[in-house]
């Protein structure tokens, strides 16, 4: 058996940055994304295709001066995954599985028949579980207690009254489960987790010279930080590489130009 690998529960979004002569044709988004998929080497075999709804789509206007970006969101009624869907994913593929946090209740089932596995195999091939509060939902909010990493988004934070990502990871601390990890970005004022020592962890922002583009800015730092994670790293080493990567990200267009040379080296600065 190969490496284990790490699997992203969520939905996939068509996001129109800029179009040089023509948009995608009308009926060629899923082909676009699963070419897309491809050509980065990203194992589309667990896909749930769905009969109903359409793929949904972002136009999204990205300021050169400064990269912030103004998105138009065409969401439509696309299902989202259940936990009837999951039942066909071999587990022991996997070493750490993340949810985007979307429908917990069907999600949460999925967290349940992950940590059902993982109370009968050996220690050393328990998949890890993380999640992420993106969206100002209630029902959310239930899922702070299902993940060993919770990333809690900026905007959530604020909506719930914190003024910053180290108020918020002590402030919310409470609502994640014993042993967890929480975890903040704040944008250009960094990143703080925290854990069960009760020491707050800071990473400030690494800007680029100039930037480009900040589209996608948050996915990538929970990305790179659950890389690094995966890979061995603390998790003060962790949220100071998903600074770094998020960093060069805004220092790019889209993100092909994210990781120039040895990534393993930049877990090591």
């Amino acid at each position: 058996m190969g490496e284990k690998r790490i699997l992203c529960v969520g939905l996939v979004c068509l996001d129109i940055i800029n179009v040089v002569e023509r948009y995608p044709e009308e009926d060629t988004d899923t082909s676009f994304i699963m070419s897309d998929f491809s050509k980065r080497n990203i194992d589309a075999s667990n896909v749930r295709w769905q009969t109903l709804g359409d793929t949904p789509c972002a136009c999204c206007l990205v300021n050169i001066s400064n990269g912030a970006r103004t998105v138009t969101l065409y969401d439509t009624n696309l299902p989202d995954v259940t936990a009837n869907d999951f039942q066909n994913v071999d587990l022991t593929q996997y070493k750490w599985m993340h949810w985007e946090g979307r429908n917990a209740d069907e999600q949460i089932k999925m967290i349940h028949k992950v940590n059902d596995y993982n109370n009968i195999c050996p220690t050393d091939q328990r998949i890890t579980i993380s999640v992420e509060i993106e969206k100002e939902r209630e029902d959310l909010y239930q899922l702070f207690q299902y993940g060993e990493l919770v990333f809690v988004s900026k905007d959530v934070a604020r909506h719930l009254g914190y003024n910053s990502s180290a108020e918020a990871v002590a402030g919310l601390y409470p609502r994640v489960k014993s042993g967890a990890y929480l975890v903040c970005a704040w944008a250009e004022q960094g990143a703080d987790a925290l854990g069960p020592d009760g020491r707050v962890l800071h990473s400030p922002s690494f800007p680029p010279e100039t930037i480009v583009d900040t589209l996608g800015a948050g996915d990538t730092f929970n990305a790179s930080v659950i890389y690094a994670l995966s890979k061995g790293q603390t998790m003060e080493e962790a949220i100071t590489f998903g600074c770094r990567i998020a960093g060069k990200k805004c220092g790019v267009q889209g993100y092909d130009g994210i990781v120039s040379g040895d990534l393993h080296s930049f877990c090591h600065e």
